[in-house]
């Protein structure tokens, strides 16, 4: 089993930045690569960045140049800052650890709310 605990969600103006978390534990070891999704309400979720145990990262595109995702592994901590926030960013974000063929893990989701 992994827990994920995120946090650093918040209301924010456009234009603006937010750096959210997600600490790992238990089976750390099972992890291939860790992700951050969200869903805006009446959407589908989404993956908006991701980063695997070898350090190679990939973005939607309409976040590319905007957010920046990074991990520590000392800390078991996965980061995504995100700057030049748009209204278009208000979702419910959530970490994700993939796991190969175990199922995935997670995270109970923290809320970014940007206004105009």
């Amino acid at each position: 089993q992994v827990q994920l605990v995120e946090s650093g969600g918040g209301l924010v103006q456009a234009g603006g930045s937010l750096r959210l978390s997600c600490a790992a534990s238990g089976s750390i070891f099972s992890i291939n690569a860790m992700g951050w999704y969200r869903q805006a309400p009446g959407k589908q979720r989404e993956l908006v960045a991701a980063i695997t145990s070898g350090g190679s990262t990939n973005y939607a595109d309409s976040v590319k140049g905007r957010f920046t995702i990074s991990r520590d592994n000392a800390k078991n901590t996965v980061y995504l800052q995100m700057n030049s926030l748009k209204p278009e960013d208000t979702a419910v974000y959530y970490c994700n650890a993939e796991r190969g063929l175990l199922p995935d893990s997670w995270g109970q989701g923290t809320q970014v709310t940007v206004s105009s």
